[in-house]
């Protein structure tokens, strides 16, 4: 059996906002799928789910856990600094908050974090170091 991520799921307060805000990202949402109360939007090789917080909460029995974001970060590599640059305005754009204006990083790549309408955080950015492949998908070194 291979360890691989496959779906991501996002808790928000609006379900229909949410999911306007990550279609105007480039997500696409598939509305076979998808129903009122969850979004299930294309993300290269995951599928990044729109779901209510408390509707998480009570599936997983998580509420004597989980009381906050749970310090978890969804990153999206890119191919240049000039694309980290466009995904982050047009975040911002759709209504998304800067938290760090992208910049060259100490580890020689380049990026910057916003927070969605619902405060999950997300991280853009482009790492010389790892190539992405026709998909879009990171080429890990050996």
């Amino acid at each position: 059996m291979s360890a691989n991520i496959t779906l991501i799921t996002l808790c928000v307060a609006d379900i229909a906002k949410a999911t306007r805000f990550y279609e105007t990202l480039g997500f696409v949402k598939s509305n076979r799928a998808s129903q009122d109360d969850v979004s299930f939007l294309r993300a290269g090789g995951v599928v990044l789910a729109l779901w209510g917080r408390e509707a998480q909460i009570e599936d997983a029995k998580a509420d004597a856990l989980w009381t906050g974001n749970g310090g978890i970060v969804v990153a999206q590599n890119v191919a240049s600094e000039a694309e980290v640059d466009a995904v982050m305005a047009t975040a911002e754009g759709a209504g998304a908050r800067i938290l760090k204006q992208a910049a060259e990083t100490f580890w020689s790549g380049y990026n910057g974090y916003f927070a969605d309408p619902d405060g999950n955080l997300w991280e853009i950015a482009f790492n010389p170091h790892w190539g992405l492949d026709e998909q879009g998908h990171i080429k890990l070194p050996e």
